[in-house]
């Protein structure tokens, strides 16, 4: 597969797109003004603890207190434990100890952000520290050596154990990533005296930080890309600006010398997002709809709860049987909402609504087309089987804002909700507020404040509905459109 990765720098913002065979599948955004927090160490303040959640907020001089999970706090008694084995470079240690007995409002801890604030809520935060490489995660609290699941070789996964065994004296827990299949130990050493010396300058920092405080920052947006996404079917990485692609070359030297050819300094009289239509790709990114090629659709839905796909054929009427344009929509479906949910970084509880299916073998590939498609997906994701409701549902690693919430906000016309009063119903709204208010008070006559639309409506086609309101209550109602009212916006005055 030929992969390219384009970077484009502003001063403004940074912004990472990830093609496949000429089709954007990715694109990572961090704005200057906003820069996202997950991996940033801080020494924090405990602000309040609560036993009924067994957790407890810290502050770490943002602007919302941060959530911190008895689940996510490193005790001694986890210095005497192995660490369970690890999926996809996730280590998840959890106890039953009342967290009232490990914290106490006004203690200062070193946490890690592990999920940046999304919407109303604070940063996710955790005590198990780990500093990610190119090839490992360091984990300063274990002796354990872990390796990606996504090696299935057994024979590599205890060849990359034995380097970083106890025989060569491994300080600390390293967890080996899927980008170490197959590396030398000179690379692995590499990785793992650079990690060491690292936490050697955070330990050494945090002691000198005044909590709340930070004490160390996870790299740039463009840096962390190269680090976590960077392989050899990379064919090409270009970046648009000179700086950023010196930065870049000295980091791919230091990690992956072999990949360094592959970098090159866009200077093309295009902006470099144009050379896909990278640009119309985030519009299209940002739409509810996402037309498939057969002329069938998707409807992408995202609310705080939850994302909902609901698959339709549209215009899509196949050429065999009912059952096998159904299957041949729901396959292609499947292929493009893996895409999509890498394009718009969609997180948390997923339910996909395939059209329904009859045959079982039908579910059975339509599923199989879904985890392949997700295969290079570099994202944790889980999912069930095919509902006798054709409904699928999965979960996604949420760790940053999707791109929605990144570039939009609720529309402040209909506060987020995706529809507004019609005219005709603010109409009536209004006829019931005068009624009411004419039974109450004794006035001379009233007036109405309303949008352009509902004033026409007022006057056209409920014209009759008004002169018969002035009639039952005797008093004279004027009408006065205001340009910055909103369509269901209105006021009676009494006049």
């Amino acid at each position: 597969m030929r992969e390219e990765i384009l970077i484009n720098i502003t001063p403004q913002e940074n912004r990472v797109a990830v093609v496949e065979n000429g089709m954007l599948q990715e694109v990572h955004l961090e704005r200057s003004a906003n820069r996202g927090i997950v991996g940033n160490i801080y020494k924090g303040i405990v602000s309040r603890v609560m036993p009924g959640m067994q957790a407890a907020f810290v502050d770490i001089g943002q602007e919302k207190a941060a959530f911190l999970h008895v689940a996510d706090i490193f005790t001694a008694q986890d210095l005497n434990q192995e660490a369970p084995e690890l999926q996809q470079e996730v280590l998840q240690n959890t106890h039953n100890t009342d967290i009232a007995t490990l914290l106490r409002v006004g203690q200062k801890i070193v946490v890690q952000v592990i999920k940046d604030p999304l919407g109303t809520k604070g940063a996710r935060l955790t005590t198990h520290i780990t500093i990610p490489s190119r090839y490992l995660v360091l984990m300063p609290d274990y002796k354990h050596i872990g390796v990606s699941q996504r090696i299935a070789d057994e024979e590599e996964r205890a060849r990359l154990r034995e380097l970083l065994s106890d025989k060569n004296n491994a300080k600390y827990g390293y967890i080996i990533r899927t980008a170490a299949e197959k590396v030398e130990e000179r690379e692995l050493k590499r990785d793992s005296d650079f990690l060491n010396k690292l936490w050697s300058a955070i330990e050494s920092n945090s002691k000198k930080v005044k909590a709340p405080g930070l004490i160390h920052e996870d790299l740039k947006l463009e840096l962390r890309i190269m680090r976590d996404t960077l392989a050899d079917d990379i064919e090409r990485i270009r970046i648009d600006n000179a700086q950023a692609k010196d930065r870049i070359s000295s980091f791919i030297k230091k990690f992956s010398p072999e990949l360094l050819s592959r970098v090159e300094l866009y200077q093309g009289e295009r902006p470099i997002f144009d050379l896909y239509n990278i640009e119309d790709e985030i519009k299209k990114a940002l739409e509810r709809k996402v037309q498939l090629k057969s002329g069938g659709y998707l409807i992408v839905d995202q609310t705080e709860a939850m994302t909902t796909i609901d698959v339709n054929t549209g215009a899509f009427v196949g050429h065999k049987t009912l059952e096998e344009t159904i299957f041949r929509t729901n396959l292609e479906a499947a292929n493009a909402l893996a895409r999509q949910l890498r394009l718009r970084n969609l997180g948390g509880i997923i339910i996909v609504d395939f059209i329904d299916m009859q045959d079982t073998e039908h579910k059975r590939q339509v599923l199989r087309t879904l985890e392949k498609a997700l295969d290079r997906d570099q994202v944790k994701t889980q999912i069930t089987e095919v509902s006798s409701l054709g409904l699928v549902e999965m979960t996604r690693k949420r760790s940053r804002e999707s791109l929605e919430h990144l570039m939009c906000e609720p529309c402040q016309q209909c506060n987020g909700r995706g529809f507004v009063k019609t005219s005709v119903t603010v109409c009536y709204e209004i006829f019931r507020e005068i009624s009411r208010a004419a039974r109450a008070y004794e006035v001379q006559k009233f007036l109405v404040l309303a949008s352009q639309e509902v004033v026409e409506s007022l006057l056209d086609e409920e014209a009759n509905s008004l002169a018969e309101l002035e009639g039952d209550i005797g008093k004279p109602i004027r009408l006065q459109a205001e340009a910055l009212y909103s369509s269901d916006q209105f006021d009676v005055v009494l006049i």
